[in-house]
């Protein structure tokens, strides 16, 4: 279940956050030419516009279940001038493609709204060719750490991870990944952090990551926090305050994804 919501914020904070790691996770993620690379949960085509500009060559399947959200991706790509992407409404564990369909598969910002990624990684594992790769893409909310700090801030942090939790998900997978792969049964599981630094040297990412992807992120479950009774409205507005105070131009944020990748046995 994907609790941020489907809203016009949302797209916007998808594309802040992928415009603001771009080189973290797309610097070394390149197909080669003529592979078939098949992309998980589009969504709204932030991270599509990337995986097709870096790989050019490579025929790009992408696929998401909410037709609202591939409706931006298709507007988003064709904006780009981008020709080598196919889209497809379709859901994860209903998808019709043959055993062996694919070079390589594509994962970003997926499996953490899963109740079974395992599961998920051993469908697409059947999609792959022999020796093909599958390439994840997860933050980790446990990584988040400040400047100024504020156990206030955390608590509100910890309505999003919870509020994750109950409707089946895991807002701190991307420690696991390691094991994820192992347990789905890739061979030479590789995973490495790519860790966000942002301080008032790079005004770029204060904007596009700590306000619009993080803090954006957080106070976006205001509403379901409190209905939920999780937090009280006074102090989950001020953590999220806390958030902001990290934007300032004494403020840091730090925040880390993993890039896990897997292959196919032979």
């Amino acid at each position: 279940m994907y609790i941020h919501g489907y809203g016009e914020r949302e797209s916007e904070r998808l594309v802040a956050q992928a415009g603001s790691v771009v080189r973290l996770l797309h610097e070394d993620t390149r197909f080669p030419p003529g592979a078939r690379v098949l992309e998980v949960g589009c969504g709204t085509g932030a991270q599509t516009v990337s995986l097709a500009r870096n790989s050019p060559g490579a025929q790009i399947v992408a696929f998401d279940h909410s037709t609202a959200s591939l409706a931006r991706a298709i507007d988003r790509v064709a904006s780009a001038g981008l020709s080598n992407v196919e889209f497809l409404h379709a859901d994860l564990f209903a998808l019709p493609f043959d055993a062996a369909s694919f070079d390589h598969i594509f994962i970003c910002f997926v499996l953490e709204h899963l109740a079974n990624p395992v599961e998920a990684l051993l469908l697409v594992k059947r999609l792959l060719k022999p020796g093909g790769t599958v390439t994840v893409f997860e933050g980790d909310h446990g990584s988040a750490y400040f400047h100024p700090d504020s156990e206030i801030a955390q608590r509100a942090i910890a309505c999003q991870v919870e509020l994750q939790r109950r409707a089946g998900g895991n807002a701190c997978i991307g420690r696991q990944l390691y094991p994820l792969l192992v347990k789905a049964g890739y061979d030479a599981p590789s995973v490495t952090p790519r860790v966000v630094y942002v301080d008032a040297t790079r005004p770029d990412l204060v904007d596009s990551f700590t306000r619009k992807t993080f803090t954006w992120m957080v106070e976006a479950v205001r509403e379901n926090a409190l209905a939920a009774g999780i937090i009280d409205a006074a102090t989950f507005d001020t953590g999220i305050r806390d958030l902001d105070r990290a934007a300032e131009p004494d403020g840091v944020f730090c925040y880390t994804f993993f890039k896990g990748v897997g292959v196919k046995p032979s």
